[in-house]
């Protein structure tokens, strides 16, 4: 504990919140359908390789969990991988291979790996925020291989899917916010999945230190503190 003004202040702790990555914890949406539903139909898909693409936050880690879970996949950020490293990789006939982007990755590696998992028939998911076959390559044969991959895309979220991503957020933070406050946010803040996350995590912060609920008057301040503009017109006042 702190004092501040002769009041013991509770200090935040740095500790890491464990989103719920089960597949009834998924939050489904129209722009997330054709991933989901990839996910949902394994192992009958419509290649052994495939690729989900996404903005950040839209759901892809969540995804490869329940393929990982259902699978026995291991899971490997792509700057991670190694040629020498490739059948290990394919140990368990599955891997998720996440965060692919043009220019992080060794070539090789991946060319020997999309051959490995072609020659043993394993499962291999791969994770990007832009389609590959749009990666600009020194290896012709690995750009023919990344344009002839069969990808999932997900699109931007939309107002219903960012407000449950809120609640979701929250709840995986053990905080209870009403309603009126998650409609507060979604009219204020950067309206992405990473936007969700960053405003989730400086309200924990903020209420953990300030010992007290998550409010509209606390969001507002948390708003203007991350340069968002929490001044957009609000019909129904403003309370603590």
């Amino acid at each position: 504990m702190a004092e501040r003004d002769g009041r013991p202040r509770q200090l935040p702790l740095d500790l890491p919140a464990y989103p719920a990555l089960r597949r009834e914890d998924f939050l489904a949406a129209p722009g997330n359908g054709a991933a989901l539903a990839l996910i949902d139909a394994f192992p009958e898909w419509p290649a052994r390789v495939v690729c989900i693409v996404g903005p950040e936050g839209a759901g892809k880690s969540h995804l490869s969990a329940i393929f990982a879970e259902r699978s026995g996949a291991l899971t490997l950020n792509a700057r991670a991988l190694t040629r020498e490293g490739v059948p290990d990789a394919l140990a368990t006939g599955a891997l998720v291979l996440e965060d692919l982007e043009a220019g992080t990755f060794s070539e090789a590696a991946l060319f020997h790996l999309l051959n490995l998992a072609r020659e043993q028939q394993a499962y291999l998911l791969m994770t990007a925020r832009t389609p590959p076959s749009t990666f600009s390559l020194a290896t012709a044969d690995l750009a023919s291989r990344l344009r002839a991959l069969p990808v999932f895309e997900i699109a931007p979220a939309d107002d219903a899917l960012l407000a449950a991503v809120l609640v979701k957020l929250f709840a995986d933070r053990q905080l209870s916010v009403d309603e009126a406050t998650v409609q507060y946010l979604l009219m204020r803040m950067q309206r992405t999945v990473a936007g969700a996350k960053r405003i989730v995590d400086a309200l924990d912060t903020a209420a953990l230190a300030a010992r007290r609920p998550v409010t509209r008057a606390l969001a507002a301040q948390v708003l203007k503190e991350l340069g968002d503009d929490p001044s957009f017109p609000d019909v129904h006042g403003e309370e603590d």
